[in-house]
């Protein structure tokens, strides 16, 4: 294991300080176009244009790494996403950060690629699982980083976007200098969203429903603390129990879903949110206690849908299909990832910060609806694929090369083949 962790430590360190330079990126820009008096419907449409960039760039990634190689395009996307934090401070205007947060998507969802795809090239088929464990604990601490940065220098001067500019580009040099062979790209991916539908059509609707929940969280809870009145600090602090907590109770769920099953415990986390997303819509302005409280709560159970959708639907997908099928999800994650962001300033507008909140709440609630009635229209399969964490939803990169129970299907079916 130890030599595992050392061909991989230069990567683990490039994709810390990515993810902290990434993690304080994101808030930054929703509080600082807050305090440049930008409305929320375009705070919305910049997130809206990130997930939209992140999208597109989980799909033309592999064809730039097959044409020039990863490190290559690693620096290059650096470049792209610094060069574009920095243009934040010299075009304070709606229009520009639309398009820098749409190529600064592009640029993180090729990073992440590249680094995660490099991670599983290194790492044993037997220690993939240990890995990727602890590459979630980097990514995890790494964020939670992020958000602390965040009142080290005013939001409304240039520091903060150096000081992100700065994480990009230092994480070049670990990647660039590593001895670590390169992954061999993945560019033949097969997206079939009918037969995905008809395979699985819970876990279509989850991974929805998470982009337009998450995709709100992401874009607005900044915006959310802000206009309630609280200093920069607690937005930090917000941020970062929220994302603490979904990252906690990862591993529990998944234990529970694997006994329990899937959708059940689908349910359970949905049934949480929606009394999370009710939690921070009517107490969130009473306290910074309560806020807190509730940012836990959304934390615990919003964050744990998508990994029981991906995982519900690889319980009925052969080896050939998986693929396909996670592809298939990250795609339709981000298409509602799009959407909610434009949304949830609508609501916010008309009937104030909290009425976010109400919007994931309402959202998740129709998700139970669903989940209720599909339980009642088909048995669960016999046989459940291994459950794999997911704090965020994972890149392409990961999805489409060594997901650990890709692997294990490969030998149950090379078993049964025998």
């Amino acid at each position: 294991m130890r030599s595992v962790l050392s061909s991989v430590g230069a990567l683990l360190i490039s994709a810390a300080v990515l993810l902290a330079g990434g993690g304080l990126l994101g808030t930054l820009i929703a509080v600082r176009a807050e305090l440049e008096g930008f409305p929320l419907l375009a705070i919305g449409l910049m997130s809206s244009a990130y997930f939209a960039g992140f999208v597109v760039g989980c799909v033309f990634t592999p064809m730039l790494v097959k044409r020039v190689g990863h490190v290559r395009v690693f620096a290059a996307l650096s470049s792209l996403i610094a060069s574009c934090v920095l243009m934040h401070v010299l075009f304070v205007n709606v229009p520009v950060w639309v398009i820098l947060r749409f190529a600064t998507g592009l640029g993180f969802a090729g990073l992440y690629i590249l680094i995660e795809s490099w991670i599983n090239e290194q790492a044993p088929n037997e220690k993939r699982g240990q890995i990727l464990s602890i590459y979630r604990m980097v990514d995890l601490a790494a964020i939670t980083t992020g958000q602390f940065m965040l009142s080290l220098y005013d939001p409304s001067d240039f520091a903060l976007f150096s000081v992100v500019a700065i994480c990009v580009c230092l994480a070049i040099f670990p990647i660039s200098l590593s001895s670590s062979k390169a992954p061999i790209a993945v560019t033949n991916t097969s997206l079939n969203l009918k037969k995905l539908v008809r395979m699985s059509p819970l876990a279509v609707v989850g991974a929805f429903a998470v982009g337009l929940t998450n995709g709100s969280f992401w874009g607005m809870a900044p915006v959310f603390v802000q206009l309630l009145g609280h200093p920069i600090v607690m937005v930090s602090l917000f941020m970062s129990v929220t994302i603490a907590s979904g990252a906690i109770l990862q591993w529990p769920v998944g234990y529970l879903s694997d006994k329990f099953g899937r959708r059940q415990i689908l349910i359970l986390m949905a049934v949480g949110a929606v009394a999370a997303g009710g939690f921070l819509n009517y107490f969130a302005t009473t306290s910074g206690i309560f806020l807190l409280t509730g940012g836990a709560l959304y934390g615990v159970f919003a964050f744990q849908i998508y990994g029981l959708s991906a995982a519900h639907a690889n319980d009925r997908a052969e080896p050939t299909e998986f693929v396909a099928i996670s592809g298939g999800l990250l795609l339709v994650y981000g298409v509602g990832s799009v959407i909610g962001p434009s949304i949830a300033p609508l609501i916010m507008s008309a009937f104030g910060p909290s009425a976010m909140f109400a919007f994931t709440a309402f959202v998740h609630a129709l998700l139970v609806v669903y989940a209720m009635f599909r339980v009642s229209q088909r048995a669960a399969p016999d046989e459940s694929a291994d459950y794999v964490t997911m704090p965020r939803p994972l890149s392409m990169a990961l999805i489409l090369r060594t997901d650990p129970r890709n692997i294990i299907k490969r030998k149950r079916k090379l078993f049964r083949d025998r």
